[in-house]
């Protein structure tokens, strides 16, 4: 019995050891489970707070508000995005074409401007003509979008892409080079070059061209002749190269806007930017040695100006001789307002934007030309009544009496403007006209394309219409319904290179369609798949 009883004694002690030890073990499990169950609650106590200001999936993009704190959805569309991040890979994997595919089925599937989130930015797209005037002439809204970063490389910070600041001092310096008295000295240019371009079919009574080589080779020289005074008949072999270059560096443009990950300069760098280090490199040596042949040309001028002047001459203005924009950058380095970096950001940016924005506008006004014979039978004859001679005498007076040219062109650049969509960004937060609160590094995109196609100012928009400018179709339609030259402060500095004194870019100046002078174009596919 004592046995037993000191057995019994024993094996309970034995158990409840065991269980001290067990509740001992599972103490520290309890704690942490509590802790982590704490620490939970205050992560998504955090989220849920965080996520009313940020859009933390879209890598903490700010949130949009409304004046009145209606829904915001009640206001613009919101567009969903393809995964779980918002609209961040939407175009991830797209090519330039895809990419301009999806855009325009956003515009009609949303059918106003729309709201998306992306890469920490949120951003406004503009369809309609009511926003875009508001923002173009907000004094507040014009720094450019983010995207224009990725054209630093090419650019760097020229007037295009420069910030507020440094592009009112380029800006101003520039503008006056692009007055149309000075313009008004190109016209032999202009003429010249046309009439080179159209000679090259002459006596083929068909032929078919690639209108994308010919095209680009006019505009180019074009460019170079009159903005920088230099001619490329010894440098036609690097015009080619610097046009090839060109294009590869706007493929690297494109693949970076769809990849989120090349947003990052250090990721693309790495892994995808020094594969066009040596585009970069043919296209800013071509504009170096423009640059260095037009010192030597304008030293040669100023030094004879310099045995002719009087004493209140200014040898650096404007005389009988061809004052190319280049000439006004070289002077402003004299007098120190620009060094030779910022000459070349200028040149870069004056004929990159001038040479492909002008190549296609014509690539289209020739291929509408094909499409729509009776358009082009009636800008033929019209031209073949005002204009007698050899165009060797073609001016101003004789231009501005093409009116149906000039309602031609102007169609051509609403159905296709040369760039289809531009940006802007907001440096603080700002209210707009429909009661939107943009927050701080908002991305605001303008589709020119959509804006030109908007059925809200376009009666039946798909088709090509050029009557549709005649003076009293034009007189009650939206100012904003139609800016293929943008508007506004940042407005294209070349608009009066592309077309006249009208605002709308009307009668041709650098623009001039060449080849409707003395020949008829066909187009050789059915429909709009042309190979341009």
């Amino acid at each position: 019995m004592v046995k037993s009883s000191r057995g019994s004694r024993a094996g309970e002690q034995n158990q409840n050891s065991a269980e001290s030890e067990g509740h001992r073990a599972s103490s520290p499990t309890m704690i942490w489970l509590l802790w982590l169950s704490v620490a939970m609650s205050v992560v998504v106590h955090w989220i849920y707070k965080v996520n009313k200001d940020y859009y933390i999936l879209a890598f903490f993009a700010r949130r949009v508000r409304t004046k009145d704190g209606k829904p915001l959805d009640s206001l613009v569309p919101m567009p969903k995005g393809r995964t779980l991040f918002a609209n961040c890979f939407d175009l991830y994997g797209k090519d330039s074409d895809q990419v301009f595919t999806h855009l325009r089925q956003l515009a009609r599937k949303s059918g106003n401007s729309y709201l998306q989130y992306s890469m920490g930015f949120s951003n406004f797209n503009v369809i309609d003509a009511h926003n875009a005037a508001h923002i173009l002439n907000h004094p507040n809204l014009i720094t450019k979008g983010v995207i224009y970063n990725f054209l630093h490389p090419f650019l760097r910070t020229g007037v295009l892409t420069a910030t507020e600041k440094k592009w009112h001092t380029r800006r101003s310096m520039l503008t006056r080079t692009f007055h149309l008295d000075i313009l008004n000295q190109f016209q032999e240019i202009f003429i010249a070059e046309s009439l080179k371009f159209v000679n090259h079919f002459e006596g083929q009574n068909e032929c078919v061209v690639s209108l994308r080589d010919h095209i680009a080779r006019f505009t180019l020289n074009s460019i170079c002749e009159t903005a920088m005074g230099i001619k490329l008949d010894e440098m036609a072999e690097k015009g080619d190269r610097y046009r090839e270059n060109f294009h590869i560096i706007d493929e690297g443009f494109t693949r970076r806007i769809v990849n989120p990950l090349y947003w990052d300069d250090c990721v693309y760098n790495i892994f995808a930017g020094h594969k066009y280090n040596a585009a970069l490199r043919v296209v800013h040596e071509f504009s170096s040695e423009i640059i260095a042949k037009r010192r030597i040309l304008l030293e040669e001028e100023l030094e004879s100006r310099r045995a002719t002047q009087t004493a209140d001459d200014d040898i650096c203005v404007v005389r009988k001789k061809h004052f190319a924009m280049l000439d006004t950058l070289i002077c402003a380095q004299k007098d120190g307002l620009i060094d030779h970096i910022g000459i070349c950001e200028e040149v870069d940016t004056l004929m990159a934007e001038g040479y492909d924005t002008t190549s296609i506008g014509l690539v289209f006004g020739l291929m509408n030309m094909s499409l729509y014979a009776d358009a082009q039978e009636l800008c033929y004859q019209e031209i073949q009544e005002h204009i007698r001679d050899d165009l060797s005498n073609l001016n101003l007076s004789q231009l501005s009496k093409l009116n149906q040219l000039s309602y031609f062109i102007k169609e051509t650049m609403r159905l296709y403007p040369s760039i289809p969509i531009m940006g802007r960004q907001t440096l603080e937060e700002t209210e707009l006209e429909n009661g939107l609160i943009l927050p701080k590094r908002s991305q605001i995109n303008i589709h020119v394309f959509d804006i030109h196609r908007n059925p809200k100012y376009w009666e039946s928009p798909e088709e090509f219409r050029p009557e549709r400018f005649l003076p009293e179709n034009s007189r009650k339609r939206h100012p904003y319904a139609y800016i293929p030259f943008s508007a506004g402060q940042r407005n294209c500095i070349e608009v009066r290179h592309a077309g006249d004194e009208d605002p709308d870019g009307g009668h041709p100046q650098a623009i001039q369609d060449p080849a409707c002078y003395r020949s008829q174009v066909h187009c050789l596919s059915s429909g709009h798949n042309l190979a341009l």
